[in-house]
Protein backbone atom coordinates (compact mmCIF):
# COMPACT_ATOMS: atom_id res chain seq x y z
CA UNK A 1 0.00 0.00 0.00
CA UNK A 2 1.52 3.28 -1.11
CA UNK A 3 1.45 6.23 1.27
CA UNK A 4 -0.41 9.26 0.04
CA UNK A 5 0.28 12.94 0.77
CA UNK A 6 0.42 13.90 4.43
CA UNK A 7 -1.74 16.40 6.22
CA UNK A 8 -2.77 17.23 9.73
CA UNK A 9 -5.66 14.76 9.37
CA UNK A 10 -3.61 12.05 7.58
CA UNK A 11 -0.07 12.04 9.02
CA UNK A 12 2.47 9.33 8.20
CA UNK A 13 3.46 6.86 10.85
CA UNK A 14 7.10 6.69 11.95
CA UNK A 15 7.73 3.47 10.06
CA UNK A 16 6.63 5.08 6.79
CA UNK A 17 8.94 8.08 7.27
CA UNK A 18 11.83 5.79 8.21
CA UNK A 19 11.18 3.54 5.23
CA UNK A 20 11.11 6.47 2.80
CA UNK A 21 14.38 7.84 4.24
CA UNK A 22 15.92 4.39 3.90
CA UNK A 23 14.78 4.21 0.28
CA UNK A 24 16.35 7.62 -0.45
CA UNK A 25 19.62 6.66 1.22
CA UNK A 26 19.65 3.30 -0.53
CA UNK A 27 19.66 5.13 -3.87
CA UNK A 28 23.07 6.62 -3.04
CA UNK A 29 26.01 4.74 -4.49
CA UNK A 30 29.20 3.63 -2.77
CA UNK A 31 31.77 6.38 -2.00
CA UNK A 32 35.38 6.74 -0.89
CA UNK A 33 35.68 8.80 2.32
CA UNK A 34 38.79 10.15 4.03
CA UNK A 35 38.91 11.08 7.69
CA UNK A 36 40.39 10.35 11.09
CA UNK A 37 39.23 7.52 13.30
CA UNK A 38 37.88 9.09 16.48
CA UNK A 39 36.43 5.98 18.08
CA UNK A 40 36.83 2.22 17.50
CA UNK A 41 34.41 -0.25 19.14
CA UNK A 42 35.28 -3.85 18.25
CA UNK A 43 34.06 -6.38 20.84
CA UNK A 44 35.24 -9.94 20.65
CA UNK A 45 32.55 -12.43 19.74
CA UNK A 46 30.62 -9.99 17.54
CA UNK A 47 30.56 -9.93 13.80
CA UNK A 48 30.46 -6.13 13.36
CA UNK A 49 32.68 -3.33 14.62
CA UNK A 50 31.43 0.23 15.05
CA UNK A 51 33.76 3.07 14.18
CA UNK A 52 33.42 6.88 14.20
CA UNK A 53 35.12 8.68 11.31
CA UNK A 54 35.67 12.43 11.94
CA UNK A 55 36.55 15.21 9.53
CA UNK A 56 39.99 16.60 10.52
CA UNK A 57 39.02 20.19 9.73
CA UNK A 58 35.43 20.37 11.02
CA UNK A 59 33.29 19.06 13.83
CA UNK A 60 31.54 16.53 11.59
CA UNK A 61 31.56 12.74 11.93
CA UNK A 62 29.82 9.68 10.52
CA UNK A 63 29.19 6.22 11.93
CA UNK A 64 30.90 3.22 10.23
CA UNK A 65 29.90 -0.39 10.45
CA UNK A 66 32.75 -2.71 9.54
CA UNK A 67 32.87 -6.49 9.46
CA UNK A 68 35.13 -7.83 12.21
CA UNK A 69 37.03 -9.86 9.64
CA UNK A 70 38.05 -6.63 7.87
CA UNK A 71 39.08 -5.06 11.19
CA UNK A 72 41.27 -8.07 12.07
CA UNK A 73 42.71 -8.09 8.56
CA UNK A 74 43.79 -4.40 8.71
CA UNK A 75 45.25 -4.78 12.22
CA UNK A 76 46.99 -1.57 13.47
CA UNK A 77 45.47 0.50 10.67
CA UNK A 78 42.12 0.50 12.52
CA UNK A 79 43.15 2.51 15.58
CA UNK A 80 41.95 5.75 17.07
CA UNK A 81 43.71 8.82 15.68
CA UNK A 82 44.74 7.21 12.38
CA UNK A 83 43.98 8.88 9.06
CA UNK A 84 42.22 6.37 6.81
CA UNK A 85 40.34 6.12 3.54
CA UNK A 86 37.25 3.86 3.58
CA UNK A 87 34.94 2.59 0.87
CA UNK A 88 31.32 1.95 1.70
CA UNK A 89 27.68 2.55 1.01
CA UNK A 90 25.38 4.74 3.13
CA UNK A 91 22.67 2.81 4.95
CA UNK A 92 19.76 3.88 7.17
CA UNK A 93 18.73 1.53 10.01
CA UNK A 94 14.99 1.57 10.53
CA UNK A 95 15.08 0.23 14.07
CA UNK A 96 17.31 2.94 15.55
CA UNK A 97 16.72 5.61 12.92
CA UNK A 98 20.47 6.10 12.41
CA UNK A 99 22.64 6.61 9.36
CA UNK A 100 25.88 4.69 8.93
CA UNK A 101 28.31 3.67 6.24
CA UNK A 102 28.67 -0.06 5.58
CA UNK A 103 32.39 -0.33 4.91
CA UNK A 104 33.89 -2.99 2.69
CA UNK A 105 37.45 -1.61 2.36
CA UNK A 106 39.86 0.36 4.59
CA UNK A 107 43.21 1.82 3.56
CA UNK A 108 45.61 3.81 5.68
CA UNK A 109 46.72 7.22 4.45
CA UNK A 110 50.48 6.94 4.16
CA UNK A 111 52.88 9.53 5.53
CA UNK A 112 54.21 10.28 2.08
CA UNK A 113 50.74 11.02 0.80
CA UNK A 114 50.04 13.31 3.78
CA UNK A 115 53.28 15.19 3.18
CA UNK A 116 52.46 15.50 -0.51
CA UNK A 117 49.09 17.03 0.39
CA UNK A 118 50.76 19.43 2.78
CA UNK A 119 53.21 20.44 0.05
CA UNK A 120 50.40 21.07 -2.43
CA UNK A 121 48.61 23.17 0.19
CA UNK A 122 51.85 25.06 0.87
CA UNK A 123 52.12 26.03 -2.80
CA UNK A 124 48.45 27.05 -2.92
CA UNK A 125 48.67 29.30 0.15
CA UNK A 126 51.96 30.80 -1.05
CA UNK A 127 50.40 31.60 -4.41
CA UNK A 128 47.54 33.37 -2.62
CA UNK A 129 50.04 35.56 -0.75
CA UNK A 130 49.38 34.19 2.76
CA UNK A 131 53.14 33.73 3.29
CA UNK A 132 54.03 37.23 2.05
CA UNK A 133 56.28 39.02 4.59
CA UNK A 134 54.62 42.33 3.69
CA UNK A 135 51.34 41.27 5.32
CA UNK A 136 52.95 40.20 8.60
CA UNK A 137 52.48 42.49 11.60
CA UNK A 138 54.88 43.23 14.43
CA UNK A 139 53.56 42.32 17.91
CA UNK A 140 53.50 45.18 20.44
CA UNK A 141 56.60 45.83 22.53
CA UNK A 142 54.72 45.22 25.79
CA UNK A 143 51.28 43.63 25.26
CA UNK A 144 48.52 44.37 27.74
CA UNK A 145 47.36 40.74 27.68
CA UNK A 146 48.66 37.69 25.83
CA UNK A 147 46.25 35.14 24.42
CA UNK A 148 47.63 31.60 24.64
CA UNK A 149 46.14 28.60 22.82
CA UNK A 150 47.64 25.32 23.97
CA UNK A 151 46.87 21.94 25.50
CA UNK A 152 45.59 21.76 29.06
CA UNK A 153 48.43 21.57 31.64
CA UNK A 154 50.90 20.99 28.81
CA UNK A 155 54.63 21.55 28.89
CA UNK A 156 54.20 24.15 26.15
CA UNK A 157 51.87 26.20 28.38
CA UNK A 158 54.37 26.01 31.25
CA UNK A 159 57.29 27.03 29.02
CA UNK A 160 55.50 30.06 27.57
CA UNK A 161 54.07 31.33 30.86
CA UNK A 162 57.16 30.71 33.02
CA UNK A 163 59.63 32.25 30.58
CA UNK A 164 57.42 35.30 29.99
CA UNK A 165 56.90 35.86 33.73
CA UNK A 166 60.62 35.44 34.38
CA UNK A 167 61.32 38.31 31.97
CA UNK A 168 58.35 40.50 32.91
CA UNK A 169 56.61 39.45 36.17
CA UNK A 170 53.53 41.64 35.57
CA UNK A 171 52.62 39.97 32.27
CA UNK A 172 48.99 38.82 31.98
CA UNK A 173 47.65 35.84 30.02
CA UNK A 174 44.30 34.67 28.77
CA UNK A 175 44.70 30.94 28.19
CA UNK A 176 42.40 28.87 25.98
CA UNK A 177 42.99 25.13 26.39
CA UNK A 178 42.19 23.04 23.32
CA UNK A 179 43.12 19.75 21.76
CA UNK A 180 46.41 20.06 19.88
CA UNK A 181 46.20 16.80 17.94
CA UNK A 182 43.51 14.51 16.64
CA UNK A 183 40.24 15.23 14.93
CA UNK A 184 39.04 17.86 17.45
CA UNK A 185 42.18 19.99 17.32
CA UNK A 186 41.40 22.14 14.29
CA UNK A 187 37.81 23.19 15.17
CA UNK A 188 38.75 23.87 18.79
CA UNK A 189 41.80 25.93 17.87
CA UNK A 190 39.82 27.93 15.27
CA UNK A 191 37.10 28.64 17.85
CA UNK A 192 39.71 29.74 20.40
CA UNK A 193 41.30 32.04 17.80
CA UNK A 194 37.95 33.71 17.17
CA UNK A 195 37.36 34.21 20.90
CA UNK A 196 40.79 35.76 21.53
CA UNK A 197 40.65 37.88 18.37
CA UNK A 198 37.42 39.48 19.61
CA UNK A 199 38.90 40.31 23.02
CA UNK A 200 40.00 44.00 22.89
CA UNK A 201 42.54 43.52 25.69
CA UNK A 202 44.43 40.73 23.89
CA UNK A 203 47.29 42.31 21.90
CA UNK A 204 48.96 39.10 20.65
CA UNK A 205 47.89 35.44 20.28
CA UNK A 206 50.27 32.50 20.71
CA UNK A 207 49.75 29.01 19.30
CA UNK A 208 51.95 26.70 21.39
CA UNK A 209 52.52 22.96 21.26
CA UNK A 210 55.40 20.70 22.15
CA UNK A 211 57.14 18.34 19.78
CA UNK A 212 55.56 15.28 18.22
CA UNK A 213 55.40 13.13 15.15
CA UNK A 214 54.41 14.40 11.74
CA UNK A 215 50.93 12.95 12.22
CA UNK A 216 50.58 14.69 15.58
CA UNK A 217 51.45 18.08 14.04
CA UNK A 218 49.18 17.69 11.00
CA UNK A 219 46.38 19.88 12.50
CA UNK A 220 48.77 22.85 12.33
CA UNK A 221 49.13 22.31 8.57
CA UNK A 222 45.38 22.24 8.03
CA UNK A 223 44.01 24.69 5.47
CA UNK A 224 41.13 25.81 7.68
CA UNK A 225 43.47 26.68 10.55
CA UNK A 226 45.93 28.47 8.26
CA UNK A 227 43.20 30.65 6.79
CA UNK A 228 41.80 31.38 10.25
CA UNK A 229 45.25 32.56 11.40
CA UNK A 230 45.60 34.74 8.28
CA UNK A 231 42.18 36.31 8.94
CA UNK A 232 43.02 37.31 12.53
CA UNK A 233 43.23 41.05 13.18
CA UNK A 234 45.48 40.38 16.20
CA UNK A 235 49.13 39.42 15.55
CA UNK A 236 49.65 35.66 15.86
CA UNK A 237 52.84 33.97 17.10
CA UNK A 238 53.41 30.34 16.16
CA UNK A 239 55.43 28.14 18.54
CA UNK A 240 54.82 24.61 17.32
CA UNK A 241 57.12 21.65 18.03
CA UNK A 242 60.87 21.94 17.91
CA UNK A 243 63.34 23.69 15.61
CA UNK A 244 63.08 21.17 12.69
CA UNK A 245 59.26 21.19 12.77
CA UNK A 246 57.77 23.68 10.31
CA UNK A 247 54.00 23.23 9.92
CA UNK A 248 52.24 25.54 7.49
CA UNK A 249 50.87 27.72 10.27
CA UNK A 250 54.48 28.82 10.94
CA UNK A 251 54.55 30.48 7.51
CA UNK A 252 51.13 32.10 7.88
CA UNK A 253 51.67 33.46 11.40
CA UNK A 254 53.09 36.94 11.89
CA UNK A 255 56.00 35.63 13.98
CA UNK A 256 57.48 32.13 14.08
CA UNK A 257 59.23 30.84 17.17
CA UNK A 258 61.09 27.53 17.01
CA UNK A 259 59.91 26.43 20.47
CA UNK A 260 57.39 27.54 23.12
CA UNK A 261 60.35 28.57 25.28
CA UNK A 262 61.52 31.02 22.61
CA UNK A 263 57.99 32.35 22.30
CA UNK A 264 57.91 33.13 26.02
CA UNK A 265 61.13 35.09 25.65
CA UNK A 266 60.03 37.04 22.58
CA UNK A 267 56.58 38.03 23.82
CA UNK A 268 57.74 40.52 26.46
CA UNK A 269 60.93 42.49 27.08
CA UNK A 270 63.35 41.53 29.85
CA UNK A 271 62.71 43.70 32.90
CA UNK A 272 66.34 43.72 34.04
CA UNK A 273 67.55 44.67 30.56
CA UNK A 274 64.96 47.44 30.27
CA UNK A 275 65.85 48.82 33.70
CA UNK A 276 69.51 48.82 32.70
CA UNK A 277 68.66 50.44 29.37
CA UNK A 278 66.58 53.11 31.11
CA UNK A 279 69.46 53.76 33.52
CA UNK A 280 71.91 54.07 30.64
CA UNK A 281 69.57 56.41 28.80
CA UNK A 282 69.10 58.48 31.96
CA UNK A 283 72.89 58.78 32.38
CA UNK A 284 73.24 59.67 28.73
CA UNK A 285 70.53 62.32 29.04
CA UNK A 286 72.18 63.69 32.18
CA UNK A 287 75.54 63.95 30.42
CA UNK A 288 73.96 65.55 27.40
CA UNK A 289 72.12 68.05 29.60
CA UNK A 290 75.27 68.91 31.54
CA UNK A 291 77.18 69.34 28.30
CA UNK A 292 74.47 71.60 26.91
CA UNK A 293 74.42 73.70 30.09
CA UNK A 294 78.22 74.02 29.99
CA UNK A 295 78.13 75.15 26.36
CA UNK A 296 75.43 77.70 27.07
CA UNK A 297 77.35 79.02 30.08
CA UNK A 298 80.44 79.49 27.91
CA UNK A 299 78.34 81.28 25.32
CA UNK A 300 76.90 83.57 28.01
CA UNK A 301 80.38 84.27 29.39
CA UNK A 302 81.61 85.15 25.90
CA UNK A 303 78.63 87.45 25.40
CA UNK A 304 79.21 89.16 28.75
CA UNK A 305 82.88 89.69 27.83
CA UNK A 306 81.99 91.63 24.69
CA UNK A 307 82.50 95.41 24.91
CA UNK A 308 78.87 96.12 24.19
CA UNK A 309 77.87 94.30 27.38
CA UNK A 310 81.00 95.01 29.43
CA UNK A 311 80.65 98.83 28.87
CA UNK A 312 77.12 99.39 27.57
CA UNK A 313 77.34 103.23 27.96
CA UNK A 314 80.41 103.41 25.77
CA UNK A 315 78.41 102.82 22.65
CA UNK A 316 75.85 105.39 23.79
CA UNK A 317 78.61 107.94 24.37
CA UNK A 318 79.94 107.39 20.87
CA UNK A 319 76.47 107.82 19.45
CA UNK A 320 75.98 110.98 21.57
CA UNK A 321 79.24 112.46 20.31
CA UNK A 322 78.27 111.63 16.76
CA UNK A 323 74.89 113.30 17.24
CA UNK A 324 76.53 116.41 18.72
CA UNK A 325 78.93 116.52 15.79
CA UNK A 326 76.07 116.21 13.33
CA UNK A 327 74.03 118.84 15.20
CA UNK A 328 76.96 121.34 15.18
CA UNK A 329 77.55 120.67 11.48
CA UNK A 330 73.85 121.14 10.76
CA UNK A 331 73.78 124.43 12.73
CA UNK A 332 76.90 125.75 10.91
CA UNK A 333 75.44 124.76 7.53
CA UNK A 334 72.17 126.53 8.34
CA UNK A 335 73.99 129.64 9.53
CA UNK A 336 76.15 129.71 6.40
CA UNK A 337 73.07 129.36 4.28
CA UNK A 338 71.36 132.22 6.14
CA UNK A 339 74.47 134.43 5.78
CA UNK A 340 74.61 133.75 2.07
CA UNK A 341 70.92 134.55 1.80
CA UNK A 342 71.32 137.82 3.69
CA UNK A 343 74.26 138.81 1.46
CA UNK A 344 72.24 138.01 -1.64
CA UNK A 345 69.34 140.07 -0.32
CA UNK A 346 71.63 143.04 0.42
CA UNK A 347 73.04 142.83 -3.09
CA UNK A 348 69.61 142.68 -4.60
CA UNK A 349 68.44 145.59 -2.43
CA UNK A 350 71.44 147.69 -3.56
CA UNK A 351 70.75 146.88 -7.19
CA UNK A 352 67.10 147.69 -6.80
CA UNK A 353 67.95 150.93 -5.06
CA UNK A 354 70.41 151.86 -7.82
CA UNK A 355 67.98 151.01 -10.55
CA UNK A 356 64.84 152.42 -8.89
CA UNK A 357 63.39 155.94 -9.34
CA UNK A 358 64.01 156.94 -5.73
CA UNK A 359 67.74 157.37 -6.32
CA UNK A 360 67.05 159.53 -9.38
CA UNK A 361 64.56 161.63 -7.48
CA UNK A 362 67.08 162.07 -4.69
CA UNK A 363 69.48 163.68 -7.18
CA UNK A 364 66.95 166.49 -7.94
CA UNK A 365 64.74 164.99 -10.57
CA UNK A 366 60.96 164.89 -10.34
CA UNK A 367 58.15 162.83 -11.82
CA UNK A 368 55.13 164.75 -13.06
CA UNK A 369 51.87 162.83 -13.13
CA UNK A 370 48.57 163.96 -14.50
CA UNK A 371 45.61 163.69 -12.16
CA UNK A 372 42.52 162.84 -14.18
CA UNK A 373 39.32 164.57 -13.35
CA UNK A 374 37.13 162.79 -10.85
CA UNK A 375 39.94 161.60 -8.56
CA UNK A 376 39.76 163.20 -5.17
CA UNK A 377 42.95 164.52 -3.62
CA UNK A 378 42.71 161.89 -0.86
CA UNK A 379 42.71 159.08 -3.46
CA UNK A 380 45.70 160.27 -5.48
CA UNK A 381 48.24 158.39 -3.40
CA UNK A 382 46.61 155.01 -4.09
CA UNK A 383 45.66 155.61 -7.70
CA UNK A 384 47.75 154.77 -10.78
CA UNK A 385 48.36 158.18 -12.45
CA UNK A 386 49.72 158.66 -16.01
CA UNK A 387 53.19 160.22 -16.20
CA UNK A 388 53.51 163.53 -18.07
CA UNK A 389 56.12 163.16 -20.78
CA UNK A 390 55.42 166.28 -22.94
CA UNK A 391 54.13 169.83 -22.42
CA UNK A 392 51.52 169.36 -25.07
CA UNK A 393 49.86 166.67 -23.03
CA UNK A 394 48.59 169.21 -20.50
CA UNK A 395 45.74 171.65 -20.62
CA UNK A 396 44.91 174.70 -18.57
CA UNK A 397 43.43 173.97 -15.23
CA UNK A 398 44.58 170.35 -15.22
CA UNK A 399 45.89 169.09 -11.91
CA UNK A 400 49.38 167.65 -11.71
CA UNK A 401 51.16 165.59 -9.06
CA UNK A 402 54.88 166.19 -8.88
CA UNK A 403 56.92 163.54 -7.06
CA UNK A 404 60.30 164.56 -5.66
CA UNK A 405 62.82 162.74 -3.51
CA UNK A 406 61.07 163.21 -0.19
CA UNK A 407 57.38 163.40 -1.24
CA UNK A 408 54.97 164.90 -3.71
CA UNK A 409 53.54 168.40 -4.45
CA UNK A 410 50.42 169.33 -6.38
CA UNK A 411 50.11 171.92 -9.11
CA UNK A 412 47.59 173.22 -11.51
CA UNK A 413 48.39 174.19 -15.11
CA UNK A 414 47.88 177.95 -15.41
CA UNK A 415 46.56 179.48 -18.66
CA UNK A 416 48.84 181.71 -20.85
CA UNK A 417 48.57 185.51 -20.44
CA UNK A 418 48.55 186.09 -24.20
CA UNK A 419 45.40 184.39 -25.47
CA UNK A 420 46.17 184.80 -29.22
CA UNK A 421 46.09 181.61 -31.07
CA UNK A 422 49.08 182.39 -33.18
CA UNK A 423 51.38 182.95 -30.29
CA UNK A 424 49.89 180.25 -28.13
CA UNK A 425 51.93 177.48 -29.63
CA UNK A 426 55.12 179.52 -29.59
CA UNK A 427 54.61 180.35 -25.96
CA UNK A 428 54.07 176.74 -25.15
CA UNK A 429 57.33 175.88 -26.93
CA UNK A 430 59.13 178.71 -25.19
CA UNK A 431 57.71 177.53 -21.93
CA UNK A 432 58.80 173.93 -22.66
CA UNK A 433 62.33 175.16 -23.45
CA UNK A 434 62.36 177.18 -20.28
CA UNK A 435 61.26 174.09 -18.38
CA UNK A 436 64.05 172.08 -20.00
Amino acid sequence: MSAGPTSEETPWPVRTVARKIAEWVDKLGAVWIEGQLAQVTARAGTGTAFLVLRDPAADVSVQLTVPMSLVREQGPVVAEGNRVIVHGKPSFYLGRGTLSIRVDAIRAVGLGELLARVERLRKLLAAEGLFDPARKRRPPFLPRRIGLITGRSSAAEHDVVSNAQARWPAVRFRIENTATQGGLAVPQIVAALEVLDRDPEVDVIVLARGGGSVEDLLPFSDETLCRAVAACRTPVVSAIGHEPDTPLVDHVADVRCSTPTEAGRRLVPDLAEEVARVGALRDRARRALHGWVDREQRVLAALRARPVLAEPLRSLDRRHEELERLRAGTRAAVERRIDRGETDIAHLRARLTALGPSATLARGYAIVQRVPAGIAPADEAGAVLPILTAVGETSAGERLRIRVGDGAVHAVVAPEEDGTAENGTLRKKATRKAVE
